[in-house]
C-alpha cells in the first residue's frame, strides 16, 4: 500500500471539509453578534406591529435617525396614531432582567454570569425628547415604550411601558384617548419623514461613532457604591473638606453613597 498517496488523500479531504465549515462558522458568528440580535429583535417588533395593529389607525416608521445638538440619535420604531406617538426601544436579550425606572443601569443575569446595561428607559428618554422638539408635541402626546424580545424574564416589577414580547401592543392599544386629529397625524408622519437623515452608510457610521463616544464618557462616570445608581458631582460646603469635589448618589438623602473625585484619578 502506498502510504504517501493515502496521506495526501486524507489531507485533501480534510482541507475540503474545512472549506465547507468556513461559511458555517461565519454565519454562526454573525448570528451571535449584537448587530444581528438587534436586527432580529427589531424584525420581531415590526412583524408584531403589522399583524396586531390596524394599519388604518397606526402608522409604523422604522429605523429613524434624527440630528441632535451633539450628534444624532437612532429610534428603532415610531408608531403614530390619533392616540399618540409611541417611541419604541427594542432589547433582544435572554436571562433574568433586574431593574427599576430610576436606576441608571439594569442587570442581566444568565446562570452565574451577570452584566449591567444602560436603563432602556433612560436610553429612550433622549429619543422621546428629540422627537418632541421636532414635532412640537407635549408629554401627554408622546409615549416611551420598551419591549424585550428573546428568552428573557423580568425578575423585578417593571413600569407598565416596559413590556415583553407582544405586551407592547397591548400597552399601545390601552391608550384610547384621542390626542391627535387626523390632520395632525398626517403632519407628524410628514415631519418625521422630512426630518430624518437618509439611510446611508456614511450617516450610519457617524451615528455609531457618536454612540461609542457617549459610551466612553459614561464608563468614566462612577456608580453609587451602595445602590449602583447614578451619581452627580457635588462640592463640599462645610467641614474639613470644604471646597473639595465628590460624587454623591442622585437618590440622596434616601441613599448616602459617595465617591471622592481623587479616587477616580
Amino acid at each position: 500500500m502506498d502510504y504517501t498517496q493515502l496521506l495526501h488523500a486524507l489531507q485533501n479531504n480534510i482541507q475540503n471539509e474545512i472549506w465547507y465549515l468556513i461559511p458555517l462558522l461565519i454565519v454562526a458568528a454573525v448570528i451571535k453578534s449584537p448587530w444581528f440580535k438587534g436586527r432580529a429583535g427589531e424584525a420581531v417588533v415590526n412583524l408584531s406591529a403589522k399583524l396586531s395593529l390596524d394599519k388604518t389607525r397606526y402608522h409604523l416608521i422604522k429605523n429613524v435617525t434624527l440630528p441632535t445638538e451633539d450628534g444624532t440619535t437612532q429610534i428603532d420604531h415610531i408608531i403614530v396614531s390619533q392616540y399618540g406617538v409611541f417611541v419604541v426601544e427594542t432589547k433582544n436579550m435572554k436571562g433574568w432582567i433586574f431593574g427599576n425606572a430610576k436606576q441608571r443601569y439594569w442587570t442581566q443575569k444568565i446562570f452565574k454570569y451577570s452584566q449591567k446595561f444602560q436603563n432602556p428607559l433612560h436610553q429612550n428618554y433622549k429619543h422621546v425628547k428629540t422627537l418632541q422638539n421636532l414635532l412640537d408635541l407635549g408629554d401627554e402626546q408622546v409615549f416611551s415604550v420598551v419591549v424585550f424580545v428573546g428568552d428573557s424574564t423580568f425578575k423585578t416589577p417593571m413600569p407598565k411601558n416596559v413590556t415583553h414580547g407582544g405586551g407592547y401592543v397591548r400597552y399601545i392599544k390601552a391608550q384610547t384617548e384621542q390626542r391627535l386629529s387626523d390632520a395632525e397625524v398626517q403632519k407628524v408622519i410628514e415631519t418625521i419623514e422630512s426630518g430624518r437623515l437618509a439611510a446611508t452608510f456614511r450617516n450610519h457610521r457617524k451615528h455609531v461613532a457618536h454612540v461609542k463616544e457617549i459610551a466612553a464618557k459614561k464608563i468614566s462616570e462612577p456608580l453609587c457604591p451602595k445602590c449602583q445608581g447614578e451619581m452627580v458631582k457635588r462640592t463640599v460646603k462645610r467641614g474639613e473638606n470644604i471646597g473639595k469635589e465628590l460624587f454623591g448618589c442622585k437618590a440622596f438623602p434616601k441613599c448616602r453613597g459617595m465617591v471622592g473625585t481623587s479616587l477616580l484619578q
